[in-house]
C-alpha cells in the first residue's frame, strides 16, 4: 500500500541517513519502525490491562482480612521471626 505523510525536515534527513546506513529502502526503514512501534504500544496495553486485574484483585482481597481473620494470622504468625 502506498501512503503519502508529511515529516519534519530534520527527521526526513535522520530517516534517510539510517535507510542508507542499514542498507534498506526507506519505505522499509518506515514500514519496520511502526510495526515496532505498534508492537511496542501493543504490550504497553497488555500490561496496563493486567495491572488492572491484578490491581483489582490485590485491592478487594484487603477485604477478606477482616478483624477475625486478621486476628487468626497475628496468632498464626506470633513466633515467627520477621
Amino acid at each position: 500500500m502506498k501512503t503519502a505523510i508529511s515529516l519534519p525536515d530534520a527527521l526526513y534527513a535522520d530517516a534517510e541517513k539510517t535507510a542508507k546506513d542499514l542498507g534498506i529502502p526507506r519505505s522499509q526503514l518506515f514500514a519496520r519502525a511502526l510495526e515496532e512501534f505498534i508492537s511496542h504500544h501493543r504490550r504497553e496495553r497488555i500490561t496496563e490491562r493486567l495491572d488492572m486485574v491484578y490491581g483489582a484483585t490485590a485491592e478487594s482481597g484487603t477485604e477478606l482480612l477482616a478483624p477475625a481473620n486478621l486476628e487468626a494470622l497475628r496468632e498464626l504468625t506470633r513466633h515467627d521471626t520477621w
